[in-house]
């Protein structure tokens, strides 16, 4: 299975932006779908985004759309998430993980999760 590795949060104010990556091992990350997902204090696990696996198709969630938008770098084994004009409900620690197809709102394995990396908004 594919390793992957989210960096790229911080603590930013609102109506800010940041860009999330998550780098991934192995040669067969363009076989995979992938998703953003991200848990806050206290609530459960949620879909953010999702990317097809040649990120020509992508989907989100309700909540960021508009403000959101996920690629990704094949090249690079890297898929990335564009936040802008965050909010503080966006605090979360966001993860990343393969999917089944982009459309899909929960990884291919639920018991597997990266470090995921933190997402602080102040208002």
């Amino acid at each position: 299975q594919v390793q992957l590795v989210e960096s790229g949060g911080g603590l930013v104010q609102a109506g800010g932006s940041l860009r999330l990556s998550c780098v991934a091992s192995g040669r067969t990350f363009s076989t995979y779908a992938i998703g953003w997902f991200r848990q806050a204090p206290g609530k459960e696990r949620e879909f953010v985004a999702g990317i097809s696996r040649s990120g020509v198709s992508t989907y989100y969630n309700d909540s960021v759309k508009g403000r959101f938008t996920i690629s990704r770098d094949n090249a690079k084994n890297t898929v990335y998430l564009q936040m802008n004009n965050v909010k503080p409900e966006d605090t979360a620690v966001y993860y990343c993980n393969p999917t089944s197809t982009g459309s899909s709102r929960r990884p291919l394995n639920e018991d597997y999760w990266g470090q995921g990396t933190q997402v602080t908004v102040s208002s």
